[in-house]
């Protein structure tokens, strides 16, 4: 069997396993649940009306997605380090299965608490008056981009977990950057209204990149006052957010791995 091959059995075993975990657990769903739901009724309902009421909410919903798969590459490591802490890594590499199949298999099987996640802020979007007013193509392409950003950052979870290789670690490490890349970008505000420094970082953030493909492909417009968002990672935001994605997994993916292997020659 070729290697590649190889890999991705042993990685769909990994996944299966960390599924199962998930429907024998599912209290800890709850954070990927709640997470959304909270952020869309107070964002939308607190400051909502002072930003574009009913118009603001729909634009909303994509920064609500963007942010809440971010934040979702926590769930990657606080269970890879939770397995390091445990030993069970340690049985893993005793086994004659691929070094790449532990780590794509979590962040594999973490797609499936990115996909409840984006079912639930869509729910929560069409309950408070969000629409997509764009075709089904349009709808089933921001949907693919929104998974393939999710499985990108859940890579930089692990890297963090393996760098960590204890829960509360992980933890605390995951949220020093969680908070600045979400709210430094355009997700929730235009990014015309932050200062010129945020502005420049906002302009190529990823989250805004996503933030804005996703209204884009659903066809959710910016409240009346909202200033356009200009130059070229707003004007592509598609590809844009494409390209990062694609870029973080080819900067992350490696380095996990290579941690990966490090902690299996101690």
């Amino acid at each position: 069997m070729s290697a590649i091959a190889a890999a991705a059995r042993d990685s769909s075993v990994i996944a299966r396993r960390n599924l199962i975990n998930v429907l024998r657990t599912p209290g800890a769903l709850v954070t990927g649940i709640v997470q959304p739901v909270m952020f869309v009724l107070l964002l939308g309902f607190v400051f909502g009306g002072a930003l574009g009421g009913d118009q603001y909410r729909s634009y909303l919903i994509g920064g609500i997605l963007a942010q809440t798969l971010t934040f979702n590459a926590s769930f990657t490591a606080v269970y890879l380090a939770k397995d390091l802490q445990l030993g069970l890594i340690d049985r893993f590499r005793s086994l004659p299965m691929s070094r790449v199949a532990v780590i794509l298999g979590r962040t594999s099987s973490d797609l499936s608490t990115s996909v409840l996640s984006v079912a639930v802020t869509l729910l929560c979007g069409l309950a408070i008056g969000w629409r997509i007013t764009t075709g089904p193509g349009s709808a089933l392409a921001a949907l693919a981009l929104l998974l393939l950003f999710a499985f990108a950052v859940s890579w930089i979870g692990a890297v963090i977990a393996l760098t960590a290789r204890s829960v509360e670690v992980a933890q605390s490490l995951g949220l020093v950057w969680l908070f600045p890349v979400t709210f430094v970008s355009g997700a929730f505000v235009p990014v015309s209204s932050l200062p010129g420094p945020l502005r420049a970082i906002a302009e190529w953030n990823p989250v805004t990149a996503v933030a804005t493909a996703a209204r884009e492909l659903f066809g959710n417009a910016a409240p009346a006052g909202f200033a356009a968002p200009g130059g070229w990672a707003a004007d592509n935001a598609v590809l844009y957010s494409v390209l990062c994605s694609l870029a973080i997994i080819a900067v992350f993916a490696p380095l996990a791995i290579a941690q990966y292997r490090r902690i299996s020659k101690r």
